[in-house]
């Protein structure tokens, strides 16, 4: 008997409409003459699911006592009897009653689709066993019932039942989901919008991960090889070549299939050049990686590969995606190309891919330039080839008697002597001139065997040999110097490009910009160092160092010679480095933070304590460690040097800027203030002042009635003074800073209530569980602040619609929620209610300077906490409080509704 299918509709939460969608489509069936039953459908009371039930036919329920109760469960032996080709079964996490069939009810949907019956069901994401802990992290809410993972990836079709936070929320609020009862709580606990967002990416992430396992068997069925990989951090290596625009659009392509994942692409400039890089297509490609959300990076590196390399495992990249070579098939000869040598010395920890483009084996354009600055290799190549090449000429010619004459033995060794020149400069190529002549002239020139030139001619041959040896040698050796100095102001000129594009943008901070410097030269640490005057002390303006230390191997110059691939993990003084924010900080003190990776690099604090130090004007100066640079390389270190203070100068006048912007804003308070107080306290002050007028005036005789009521209007403006000042004091503690509250454990029913004397009897309702937890504050802050937001409320409730103070635990934390049912505020503007005299609308004068709000935020969020405004559903304003637990008590669950946990 053929296994039945499995039709699953999951949501994020209850309320989406799952139930719905699985009833619309047993009626679909039904319709199209399919034999289907319901075979255990609940609609908790909600009317549009209890219509959707008509019409379909529903197996007879189980009834079962349990502790003296009677619960109904599916009839699993009846469905089976009955044997239709579709049975409807909801809730698949659920627990049934102990004396079921089975002990959960997906157990039972196993038994119907193994007798052939196709079943079609609906469970919410925080059912799935493995995200047990994570929605409990996420809603406070542990999961009882749970269903594994494993029977819901077996389902033969899952489709997901979505809605937006925003509509689940109103229809709750509406009253269509639970009970009116039930409402307020589960808004203020479990639907939460922050909890709603949470639980909708869990639910879109395994669904698509669900949709990629589909697309996996399809490709496997279909031998389809191609697979999909997302990984935390992409380094793009580009060459400057047309190819670069593809691989940066792949990488990001790569990068949003995970989510936090990170492009970085980054040009090594050989220190011999790279002439086939194009500086404007650098700078399209730089353009386009930054509009893609990643960053580029230039270093300068003698050996490609090892540079990219080091790179890559500096920054904790898991990828690399390269470009397939544009040399022709001939030019593998050299050697296998950057590409297969960064694939075969990657190891386990880096994926490389190699992606293919249009500019595949069209070569690269302008050879490669050779540099004058050689190897060790390449000069020991040299010297072998200029001594030892000629006595292996020698060797092979004196084999053979009838060699091919003189005129072709020093065609010979000439070949020698421009290959010695090519591979080891002029030294080798003169030594290989000398040695060939001689030997030319022992072993091939008559009479053979001696020092002596019988024939004229033959003495004038040689003689012609050398000088043409010594002439092609230092002409080589010359274009080689030429080269190498051209590829040596092509490095140059592309930082400086740089510089200039930084400056012209305004986007380099100091950290980043000595960061830079850092990892271009190659250097431990640099600092940048400013005094006041020359007999000032030096003090630290900012610093960079690298997580480890890792000097050059051969000491060659940075723009022209060999540096160690920069590490990005390299951190700033204060703050982290550039590249992923991750690397621990060194303070400009030297001393390294805790946790530093990198106990060898030390910031020099002095120029005479550094290697290298470029001064810049008479009070500052760029100090390296970590090598001596070349005299050479000081001119692109004073273009940095340059640069830092100009960035160190804007970074003030930010400051500056900042500080006059927070002048201006005090101004503003100020200026609101007077304004405010030009009325606010007249108007009290003169009440009091007519009242006080009457009762001392001698033409009126007052009777009792008349003298309370001008007492009792003396004592309502004192109030109403007391209140205005003693806001506009706790306004100016919290400009000053100088709230400091006295943080103790307290029920906040011993607080709540005493906040709302100051509003008429009967204008709140109040709701504070007497379960809930301590919670840590300051009773008078709190009390303060809580006061202030319930009058606000109370000021715009209408009449007949008291305003709601409920109070609920989640998690680790405690909210205090005041609802009214008032006009409410667009979101455009609920940040603007918290600023410092503000009042929303067409507020009376006489209303408060609009204090109220500011404090109570500025309060809270001196003791931990936050105050935020949302929509009341059904109209409205709603003020959050969010307080912390008092430390030592156990959080307490919240009251939820049961159809959570069901």
């Amino acid at each position: 008997m053929a296994r039945g299918k499995l039709r699953i509709y999951l949501s994020a939460a209850p309320g989406v409409g799952k139930t719905y969608a699985m009833l619309s489509e047993g009626h679909r069936r039904a319709e199209r003459g399919t034999d289907l039953v319901v075979g255990f459908v609940e609609d908790h009371g909600r009317p549009r699911t209890e219509v959707m039930l008509h019409g379909l036919e529903a197996v007879t329920r189980r009834e079962l006592t349990y502790r003296d109760a009677t619960f109904t469960e599916m009839d699993v032996d009846a469905v089976l009897a009955r044997r239709p080709a579709v049975a409807l079964v909801d809730e698949l996490a659920h627990t049934n009653v102990p004396g079921s069939r089975n002990a959960k009810r997906w157990q039972d949907v196993e038994e119907l689709l193994q007798a052939g019956i196709d079943v079609i069901s609906a469970v919410n994401i925080q059912h799935l066993e493995s995200l047990g802990d994570v929605v409990e992290s996420i809603t406070g809410v542990r999961q009882r019932e749970t269903v594994p993972d494993e029977v819901v990836r077996r389902a033969d079709q899952i489709e997901l039942v979505d809605m937006s936070p925003q509509a689940l929320r109103r229809r709750m609020a509406h009253g269509n989901i639970y009970a009116p009862d039930k409402v307020n709580a589960a808004l203020s606990n479990y639907f939460r919008p922050g909890n709603l967002t949470a639980l909708r990416e869990l639910a879109l992430l395994w669904t698509a991960d669900r949709v990629d396992e589909y697309l996996q068997q399809y490709r496997s069925e279909h031998r389809i090889r191609f697979t999909w990989q997302a990984r935390e951090r992409i380094v793009v290596g580009l060459t400057g070549g047309p190819e670069g625009r593809t691989l940066i659009r792949r990488a990001s392509r790569m990068a949003a299939k995970g989510s936090g994942s990170e492009v970085l692409a980054v040009y090594i400039a050989r220190s011999d050049g790279l002439t086939s890089a194009s500086p404007k297509e650098l700078a399209v490609q730089r353009t386009l990686v930054e509009d893609l959300g990643g960053t580029f990076h230039h270093v300068i590196g003698e050996d490609v590969p090892s540079a990219l390399l080091e790179f890559a495992r500096g920054v904790n990249a898991t990828q690399i995606v390269l470009g397939s070579s544009r040399r022709k098939a001939w030019q593998y000869v050299f050697g296998p190309g950057a590409g297969a040598t960064v694939a075969r010395e990657s190891g386990p920890d880096l994926d490389v891919h190699i992606v293919t483009h249009s500019e595949v084996a069209k070569g690269r354009g302008l050879p490669l330039a050779r540099g004058a600055r050689l190897g060790r290799s390449r000069i020991l190549a040299g010297w072998l080839t200029g001594v030892g090449g000629p006595a292996l000429l020698t060797v092979l010619l004196t084999v053979l008697h009838d060699g091919p004459g003189l005129a072709n033995d020093v065609l010979l060794f000439l070949f020698l002597t421009v290959l010695a020149a090519l591979l080891g400069g002029l030294l080798p190529a003169l030594a290989s001139a000398a040695v060939g002549s001689m030997l030319l002239n022992f072993y091939f020139t008559p009479p053979k065997y001696t020092l002596t030139v019988q024939d004229p001619k033959n003495l004038v041959a040689i003689v012609i040999f050398f000088a043409v040896a010594v002439a092609v040698a230092s002409v080589v050796d010359l274009a080689a110097r030429r080269t190498h100095q051209a590829a040596r102001l092509r490095a140059e000129s592309e930082i400086l490009s740089y510089l200039a594009g930084s400056v012209l943008r305004g986007e380099t901070s100091l950290e980043a910009l000595l960061e830079r410097v850092r990892e271009t030269f190659g250097m431990e640490s640099v600092a940048l160092l400013e005094r006041e005057s020359d007999t000032a002390p030096w003090t630290c303006a900012g610093s960079a160092a690298a997580s480890s230390a890792a000097p050059t191997a051969d000491g060659e110059s940075a723009a022209g010679g060999k540096t160690p691939a920069p590490s990005r993990e390299g951190a700033t003084a204060g703050s982290a480095g550039p590249a992923s924010g991750k690397a621990p900080a060194l303070s400009c003190e030297g001393a390294l933070a805790p946790g530093a990776a990198a106990p060898g690099a030390r910031v020099p604090l002095r120029p005479e304590e550094a290697d290298v130090d470029m001064p810049v004007g008479d009070h500052l100066a760029l100090a390296l460690n970590g090598r001596v640079l070349p005299a050479e390389d000081r001119r692109v270190l004073a273009a940095f040097a340059a640069q830092a203070a100009v960035v160190l100068d804007r970074q003030r006048l930010m400051g500056e800027a900042e500080q006059a912007r927070e002048l201006a804003e005090g101004n503003r308070i100020r200026t609101a203030l007077l304004a405010a107080v030009s009325h606010d306290l007249r108007t009290p002050l003169a009440g009091i002042k007519a009242a006080v007028t009457s009762l001392r005036s001698d033409d009126v005789a007052w009777s009792d009635e008349d003298e309370a009521e001008l007492l009792a209007s003396i004592e309502d403006g004192a109030d109403r003074l007391d209140h205005l000042v003693g806001n506009l004091l706790d306004m100016s503690r919290l400009q000053t800073g100088t709230v400091t509250p006295l943080i103790r454990e307290i029920d906040l029913d011993e607080v709540v209530p005493m906040a709302l004397g100051g509003v008429p009897e009967g204008s709140v309702t109040l709701d504070i569980p007497e379960e809930l937890p301590m919670v840590a504050v300051d009773p008078g802050l709190l009390e303060r602040g809580v006061a202030n937001i319930v009058e606000n409320a109370v000021k715009y409730s209408p009449p007949g619609q008291p305003v709601l103070v409920a109070a609920s635990a989640l998690g680790n934390r405690v909210e205090v929620r005041v609802a009214d049912r008032g006009p409410g505020v667009p979101d455009s503007a609920k940040d603007r209610i918290f600023e410092p005299f503000q009042r929303y609308g067409d507020a009376p004068r006489g209303a408060g300077v609009g204090l109220g709000l500011a404090v109570a935020r500025g309060f809270a969020e001196a003791m931990g906490g936050t105050l935020t405004a949302e929509d009341t559903p059904g109209g409205g304003m709603t003020m959050a409080l969010t307080l912390s637990t008092a430390a030592g008590r156990p959080p307490a669950a919240p009251d939820l509704p049961a159809q959570f946990t069901s």
